[in-house]
């Protein structure tokens, strides 16, 4: 599966941005997705992830209250809604996707295949 992750931008702190993720392939509908970011310097980081129906969701402490993830599985898309953007989102966002669930959605060495990545610039 390829992915394709865009929305990304500049943004001013407590402003709204919406990732989305389109995926091409087939069993979309199969893959928990994830999204991951990696800010200058520092190492690659757990967002969200979504189970393959929507059912279940996941948040970091971080962005947990101000981001809600979501996919539409008929348009082989997720969504990364993130609220009172803050200077410390600034990153480059990645989704990821993995086949199956696994006993752990954060660890990124969990999914098979990742996007292309989106930078999220917050300005203070």
């Amino acid at each position: 599966v390829q992915l394709q992750a865009s929305g990304g931008g500049l943004v001013q702190a407590g402003d709204s941005l919406r990732l989305s993720c389109a995926a091409s392939g087939r069993a979309f509908n199969m893959y928990v997705m994830g999204w991951f970011r990696q800010a200058p310097g520092k190492e690659r980081e757990f967002v969200a992830a979504i189970s393959w129906n929507g059912g279940n969701t996941y948040y970091a402490d971080s962005v947990k209250g101000r981001s809600t993830i979501s996919r539409d599985n008929a348009k082989s898309t997720v969504y990364l809604q993130m609220n009172s953007l803050k200077s410390e989102d600034t990153a480059v966002y990645y989704c990821a996707a993995r086949i199956g669930s696994p006993n752990d959605v954060r660890p990124g060495l969990q999914y098979n295949y990742w996007g292309q990545g989106t930078l999220v610039t917050v300005s203070s």
